[in-house]
């Protein structure tokens, strides 16, 4: 077997990357890239541990399945190098770099790439560096300039394309501007004329137009919200010449036709920021991955108008239905009862999302309460065809039978809940300790970077420019550093949490008699699944799917309102 100077074994892991779907589904740059490191590993005499591949995933985050397998695999020991075709396979941000060769070193592995131009001593650390930071440089060039283009574009009285044309327009054949699409118009005059001349609610506007079959802007049915954004949206309401003209530019201005009205299409409105994080799966198999988006309001004179064609509204319509629509207060469907499965305890099995809850009213006042998918009772059916609907009477008890059964049993309980922690704790990548310091170093190197580059500019050795450009990198960098020492503390939060809701079980419920557990109410019942971190899904066949704290996932239906747990039904 080869070795290293006697030192052991060389062993290595391939590791490939793609960042779209693209080359994902060709195969071709992954193959490639596997190829090449093949050729390397064996011209050097490298043993080969296992070759590790991400399809479609961005290199702008560490949480990926591929990266997280990479990092497992060094942690169990026995790793000479993790291998990629370029430094940027590995991540795009030279402060994740950064953390994954610390991360490494610990374990005795080294961190290459077949472009690195550098070596093993500082020089050539800092030879890599400097070309990661220019690469990165040069990433966030082509970013501004396609920001700057965008709002250029907008200013000048463009649409920006790349989005959805709002409901009722189109983009024009040269696809800078919109155009008024009629028929999809016609029904948007419609909903303001409901509303604002008929006075007629927002859920009633939804049902008639889904009684008649209209198809919602999205291909599906109508939902309040839909409509909600159609009154509340400026590209609706009619503008004069002279109002127009205060909001753009001069030369824009000087375009418009003093006869005709306007609608405005407000663009950068809005900063969005996506960011990819992972969760251990509420099964306990394996990982669950996702973006998260948030979106922060832009200052209000950030935004651009872009005038857009006359929707035919007339402006006091649109007033009418703003007005109702803001007084419009959303009735309760809570029917004045604490519903134990809400809060997100209760999801659907076919989408995950939350279930919502509804009363219904019999003749002679008698009154029924159901849980039902969210999806469905936005009219969402084409997202979702999970119809069916569940007796809160007859669902709640049933996961109380199961929960009760686990809070009378001791030793069952402690087991579940060690291992719920044993789930969480093995959601952190390496030590969380470690890699806050690696992290905490990484700030400490901006701020002497920072201090470092305003020298250089003092002295007249840098330009105001080029100190910018830096001073701008090592923000990013700090950002970064900062965002993952913060999900650090919310991970060691969420840990504590679970040790302290574990001591609260078994001090209060763990043991007790079934009569006094049945006697707790609805409020407790719900905290209790709080601590247990209870998720039931509702499947559309009626039955019940219990995983979480109870172990392997149970699969139930109900008689008489108590549990059954039958063989057939199990997953």
């Amino acid at each position: 077997m080869p070795s290293t100077n006697g030192h052991g074994p060389k062993r290595t892991i391939l590791y490939a990357r793609v960042s779209t779907d693209e080359q994902a589904r060709s195969g071709y740059s992954l193959a490639q890239q596997i190829e090449a490191l093949r050729d390397y590993a064996a011209r050097e005499g490298y043993e080969v541990l296992e070759e590790v591949q991400d399809p479609g995933q961005s290199g702008a985050s560490l949480e990926r399945p591929g990266m997280d397998r990479v990092r497992d695999l060094v942690a169990a020991g026995g790793v000479s190098m993790v291998l990629a075709q370029d430094r940027d396979r590995f991540a795009r941000e030279p402060a994740y770099h950064y953390l994954l060769r610390k991360e490494f070193e610990e374990y005795g592995c080294k961190i290459r790439a077949l472009n690195d131009r550098g070596d093993d001593s500082p020089e050539g650390e800092l030879t890599d560096g400097i070309l990661d930071q220019l690469a990165k440089f040069e990433r966030a060039k082509i970013t501004e300039r396609t920001r700057r283009g965008k709002l250029q574009k907008a200013r000048s009285g463009k649409v920006v394309g790349g989005h959805t044309a709002n409901y009722g327009f189109r983009m024009n054949a040269a696809r800078v501007g919109y155009a008024v699409d009629e028929p999809k118009m016609a029904v948007v005059r419609r909903i303001f004329r409901m509303i604002g001349e008929e006075g007629l609610a927002i859920t009633a506007v939804t049902k008639i137009l889904n009684k008649e079959g209209e198809p919602g802007p999205t291909g599906g049915r109508w939902n309040t919200k839909a409509v909600r954004w159609f009154v509340l949206d400026d590209v609706y309401k009619l503008h004069t010449s002279e109002e127009v003209a205060k909001l753009v530019s001069p030369e824009v201005a000087a375009l418009l036709d003093r006869d005709r009205r306007y609608g405005i299409w407000w663009f950068n409105r809005e900063r969005w920021r996506r960011t990819k994080i992972s969760e251990p799966s509420p099964t306990g198999e394996g990982r669950d991955y996702r973006w998260k988006v948030v979106s922060t309001p832009r200052p209000r004179e950030e935004w651009v108008a872009v005038p857009v064609p006359d929707s035919g509204i007339p402006r006091e319509t649109v007033e009418a239905a703003r007005h109702i629509v803001g007084n419009n207060v959303a009735c309760s469907s809570n029917g004045d009862r604490l519903w134990e499965l809400s809060g997100g305890v209760l999801r659907c099995s076919e989408c995950g999302r939350r279930m919502r809850t509804s009363v219904t009213r019999k003749k002679g006042g008698k009154r029924y309460f159901y849980y039902s998918c969210a999806s469905r009772r936005e009219g969402n059916l084409s997202s979702c065809l999970n119809r069916k609907t569940h007796r809160a009477e007859r669902i709640e008890p049933v996961v109380w039978d199961l929960v009760s059964a686990l809070l009378t049993d001791p030793e069952r309980l402690r087991a579940g809940l060690d291992e719920m922690m044993d789930r969480e704790r093995s959601g952190s990548r390496g030590d969380p300790d470690r890699e806050a310091k690696a992290w905490l170093e990484r700030l400490a190197e901006a701020d002497r970077l920072r201090a470092g580059y305003q020298e250089l500019a003092a002295k007249g050795l840098m330009t105001i420019e080029e100190l910018s450009a830096r001073l701008e990198e090592l923000e990013t960098t700090r950002r970064i550093a900062s965002d993952e020492l913060e999900a650090i503390r919310r991970r060691a939060e969420r840990l504590e949490g679970l040790e302290q809701d574990r001591d609260a079980l078994m001090e209060f419920y763990a043991g007790a008699l079934p009569e006094e557990l049945e006697r707790l109410k609805p409020e407790e019942r719900r905290r209790v699944y709080g601590m247990l971190r209870l998720e039931v899904s509702a499947r559309p066949d009626g039955t019940l799917e219990v995983h979480g704290i109870l172990g392997e996932s149970l699969r139930v239906g109900a008689e008489n309102g108590r549990a059954v747990c039958d063989p057939e039904l199990a997953p």
